[in-house]
């Protein structure tokens, strides 16, 4: 199985950022997690990190027909994209959305996602295991 995964804003900047919701694992620390369980699973993960809705939709639009499945974690733009969840239903690659924080215990903006519509699932608050937790889902799909 080969897994793209995508993250938008801010992420790069994890241990620095609002440690008191994020933490102060680094951006590099959960890469390793994830490829970690990939590679002890015989999992393909590929990684993409913007600050940019446009190159976000871009990567999403270049996984056609390359990747079985997304883990995405749109950060800010959950909140505000339209052309992140319209890429996502174009391509129709399974995808699971993920949040490191409690989106839905945040402030009122965050509680909504423009892009959990367009995704298979959505894991919130369970931290960097949120990601395993997608994984693990993308893979649970592709065998029903």
């Amino acid at each position: 199985m080969k897994i793209l995964i995508i993250n938008g804003p801010n992420i790069n900047m994890l241990g620095i950022r609002e440690k008191d919701i994020y933490g102060t694992e680094t951006y590099e620390e959960l890469i390793d997690l994830i490829s970690a369980y990939s590679t002890n699973n015989g999992i393909n993960t590929e990684f993409y990190q913007s600050n940019h809705e446009g190159d976000i939709v871009d990567a999403i639009q270049n996984a056609y027909e390359k990747y079985d499945g997304i883990v995405i974690n749109p950060a800010a733009y959950s909140h505000t994209s339209i052309a992140i969840p319209d890429a996502l239903k174009a391509v129709s690659i399974p995808t699971v959305e993920v949040h490191i924080s409690d989106i839905e215990n945040r402030e009122d903006y965050r509680r909504e996602s423009f892009v959990r519509d367009a995704c298979i699932d959505m894991f919130s608050g369970y931290g960097f295991e949120g990601y395993i937790m997608a994984i693990k889902r993308l893979i649970e799909a592709s065998e029903n």
